[in-house]
């Protein structure tokens, strides 16, 4: 069995999540002299806020044709993937009685 080196870090605080606010929590302890470390589960790229998309939609179908599973599709893509498929298909199927 091979042996792996294990190092040890030490740092003042440690934040979990490289979206957004823990990439500006990071940098915020950081210039004001603390030791800081970012971790995250993904590649940067891949990560949180970099994949989210905002705003409320409903497949209304009130300026053409449209379907939710349309809108179940373009949510699965557009969060690269990374969403619970279970729970935006939940959230496509009932915006549109939630937003009528």
């Amino acid at each position: 069995m091979a042996s792996y080196k294990v190092e040890t870090h030490q740092y003042d605080v440690v934040v979990v999540g490289a979206g957004g606010a823990g990439l500006r929590a990071t940098l915020g302890l950081a210039a004001k002299g603390l030791s800081a470390a970012c971790v995250s589960k993904v590649f940067p790229t891949r990560s949180h806020t970099v994949a989210a998309q905002g705003g409320v939609a409903a497949a209304l179908g009130n300026m053409g044709e449209d379907d939710w599973r349309y809108h179940f599709y373009d949510t699965v893509k557009g969060g690269d993937w990374l969403g619970d498929q279970d729970a935006i298909e939940y959230m496509c199927r009932e915006a549109i009685p939630a937003v009528i």
